[in-house]
């Protein structure tokens, strides 16, 4: 995998480099928010890793130039800013993930591994799947609701996918914490309820019919 490390702290930056590439990782390192956008503008990378407090061109807008110029870009931010506000801030900006300083360094990695993962196809290509006039088109990755795409961050785009791939079933935070994040849940954080309350504002906006459902307690489930 190529990463693109944008951190500002050297001694930081020396470090997660070190362990990613001992793991096989391939690490590109930008210092400020200006340089790693010159970076990310010269080559594609698998995920990448942003600090927010970062000189020239902070976290937060680095992220949404980013996102601007390729919604499927895979991005996590990582910083010690650890209240709700912020990480409300930072995936408002179009970030996937966000872990916080200080961090354990296997969770980084799994959480690398999981952004990375192309989600996998479905069986035949060309193949959709529709709830109500909701439609995933799988080979190209698009979105429609009524005929009117929904332009979706790669990671809202899995969480709909599996949510319709179980359509009609109630997936728990569990499942989804391991389907789609590929880690185990932790009871400590609402980064699942977040993402579900973006996708629901993204696909049920001005549309009377709701599909996606809270079953209290037990979890959510996408129907007509």
């Amino acid at each position: 995998m190529r990463i693109l490390l944008v951190e500002d702290e050297a001694n930081v930056a020396s470090f997660i480099k070190r362990g990613l590439n001992e793991e096989g990782f391939d690490v590109d390192v930008a210092f400020d928010g200006l340089m790693g956008l010159r970076f990310y503008d010269g080559k594609k990378y698998d995920v990448v890793i942003l600090d927010l407090n970062l000189p020239k061109i902070n976290g937060f807008d680095l992220c949404k130039e980013i996102k601007g110029n390729d919604k499927t870009q895979p991005v996590l931010l990582l910083t010690a800013l650890d209240s709700i506000t912020d990480k409300e801030k930072g995936f408002g900006s179009g970030a996937d993930d966000y872990l916080v300083k200080p961090f354990e360094f296997r969770e980084l990695v799994l959480r690398l591994k999981a952004l990375g993962r192309r989600i996998a196809p479905l069986e035949d290509t060309g193949r959709s799947i529709a709830v109500a006039d909701l439609v995933l088109h799988a080979d190209a990755r698009i979105v429609t609701r009524g005929g009117q795409r929904i332009n979706l961050t790669s990671r809202e785009y899995a969480l709909l996918e599996y949510l319709m791939l179980n359509a009609g079933k109630i997936v728990s935070r569990v499942d989804i914490a391991e389907k789609v994040w590929d880690i185990r849940f932790d009871t400590n954080t609402n980064v699942i309820d977040v993402y579900i309350n973006y996708l629901r504002k993204k696909i049920e906006a001005g549309r009377p019919q709701k599909l996606l459902h809270t079953v209290i307690g037990m979890g959510y489930m996408l129907k007509e």
